[in-house]
């Protein structure tokens, strides 16, 4: 059953990274400028699904991200997350949700950005589908913790976002309202884990940009992917303890 389950996922994910580079596209603007609606080339983009989800193509050129990168990116993110929490509801709700992260942190390496039309509705869903999962037999946390987990990593982020509001943005603050949603699910040890990790792996990045040159110590960089890192880490440690 296990095997089925990380297959699953790891095809799920590969569809769905498949649909997000034309999205990342679109929305991989300043934040004073409107979403994309042409190709590089000035033809319009479309409306309705196909015209925000899909592979980023003009007359057979890709533009934006890699599709095939994005794919086994999330297919690899998808599966981790199946393997590591196993044919539990919470699964469901981790592995359907984990492509929106991937795709929060294509627009911010982009552009340092992350898109309140991701990050909000990323809040909500996860917290009003992990309170669906606590109600379905054989789930391995706490919705009660989820949402205290949430709300005190926004906090945490608010708070280095008004000591320091030149090294990190307030879509950061966002941000950190779902994965600490998702992190406090497994408790109060794994919430710490994957908010410590997550602030580890950018000071990291941060650090060897420094020291290779290639920024100042005051330069702002994407911290959105480490956060997203950080949480999958402890995610992934959170299910296999489960």
């Amino acid at each position: 059953m296990g095997v089925v389950v990380i297959i699953l996922a790891a095809g799920y994910g590969a569809a769905a990274g498949l649909l997000l580079p034309l999205a990342a596209y679109r929305l991989g603007v300043e934040p004073q400028e409107p979403w994309r609606a042409s190709c590089p080339r000035g033809h319009p983009l479309g409306r309705g699904p196909r015209g925000w989800l899909g592979p980023a193509r003009c007359s057979g050129r890709p533009y934006g991200p890699s599709a095939p990168r994005t794919a086994v990116l999330a297919a690899l993110v998808c599966a981790a997350l199946a393997a590591a929490a196993g044919a539990r509801p919470e699964t469901a709700v981790f592995v359907a949700l984990a492509p929106v992260p991937v795709l929060l942190a294509l627009v911010d390496l982009a552009v340092h950005r992350l898109p309140d039309v991701l990050t909000l509705p990323l809040a909500a869903a996860v917290a009003a589908l992990l309170g669906v999962a606590a109600l379905l037999p054989g789930t391995a946390g706490s919705w009660p913790l989820a949402l205290l987990g949430g709300g005190a990593l926004g906090a945490a982020y608010l708070v280095l976002f008004v000591v320091n509001p030149a090294g990190l943005g307030f879509g950061d603050v966002k941000l950190a309202l779902p994965l600490g949603v998702a992190l406090g699910w497994y408790g109060w040890g794994v919430w710490a884990t994957g908010a410590f990790l997550g602030l580890l792996y950018g000071a990291l990045y941060g650090l060897g940009l420094v020291l290779r040159g290639r920024a100042r110590g005051r330069d702002p960089f994407p911290f959105g992917p480490f956060m997203a890192a950080g949480a999958l880490t402890g995610l992934l440690l959170g299910g296999f303890g489960a």
